[in-house]
């Protein structure tokens, strides 16, 4: 895809995600928007995983850490064509499978996820398994700046650098926000950058919602023979929406009425503008 046609994909997914929200008077809406570029930048210029080849072992595989942001991923799988975009009328109803954070039920989605500090370390054990077993596939996964302090992120960082993980990139989506206050506030991890560093891993910083920054950068990867690699991508929670941008309660916010139609008349008014 060109720059201007992810710029448009970003933004349609984005209309998608809150209609979606509004619809199930739920969701994790500030976060889903501030990740939409990277995960538009992954499945549409980076990843070899499809719909086709999804039970294939030399596909890639995608781990959502920041499973709270769900609606996110469930919209971009359906645009990839993994499950009709219609299921997601049934998000967080009633014996839907579509609920409020990733499950190997929904097609497309490699791991349950959720619980916060568990995507790497699965990570990690598909990057091991993809060396032992001499496969060339690539383990991406997304985490959020909020879970930085879990324990278990240390862990696997550790052992990746150990077992020289090459084939594994984390993705920080560092809005600078989580459920309850400002990350920094919270616990913070700052510097990231040489935390991560000290751990062994290659690391760059990118704009995470510049879809030409983060196509550029991702295609770099491995950053380093023999490292894995993380990148820190700096967003804006509720990005897209002026009244959602580093707003606190918007992090699990369902917009009402009047706020949805303002959403969406300022995303087309972006759309307009490319």
């Amino acid at each position: 895809m060109t720059t201007k046609e992810l710029k448009q994909k970003s933004i349609e997914y984005r209309k998608k995600i809150l209609k979606y929200i509004v619809k199930a008077k739920a969701g994790h809406t500030g976060g889903s928007l501030s990740c939409t570029d990277i995960l538009n930048v992954l499945y549409n210029e980076v990843m070899n995983v499809s719909p086709q080849n999804f039970s294939s072992p030399d596909r890639d595989r995608y781990i959502q850490s920041k499973g709270h942001t769900v609606e996110a991923l469930f919209v971009v799988l359906a645009d990839k064509g993994f499950f009709p975009e219609e299921n997601l009328n049934t998000l967080c109803q009633y014996q839907s499978h579509y609920i409020g954070h990733p499950t190997r039920k929904v097609n497309g989605v490699e791991q349950n996820t959720g619980a916060l500090g568990h995507g790497l370390p699965i990570a990690v054990g598909t990057a091991i398994a993809g060396k032992l077993d001499k496969k060339n596939y690539k383990v991406y996964t997304l985490m959020g700046d909020g879970e930085m302090p879990e324990g278990s992120n240390w862990e696997a960082a550790l052992t990746a650098a150990h077992y020289k993980l090459d084939n594994l990139c984390a993705i920080v989506d560092k809005n600078t926000l989580q459920i309850t206050a400002p990350t920094a506030d919270v616990c913070n991890t700052d510097p990231l950058d040489e935390k991560w560093k000290s751990f062994g891993w290659a690391v760059r910083e990118v704009d995470g919602n510049n879809v030409a920054a983060l196509k550029e950068i991702l295609q770099e990867l491995p950053f380093e023979e023999g490292k894995p690699s993380v990148v820190i991508a700096h967003t804006t929670k509720g990005k897209g929406v002026s009244y959602m941008e580093n707003v606190l309660k918007w992090h699990h916010g369902v917009p009402s009425g009047e706020e949805y139609e303002q959403a969406i008349k300022e995303l087309d008014e972006a759309l307009s503008v490319i």
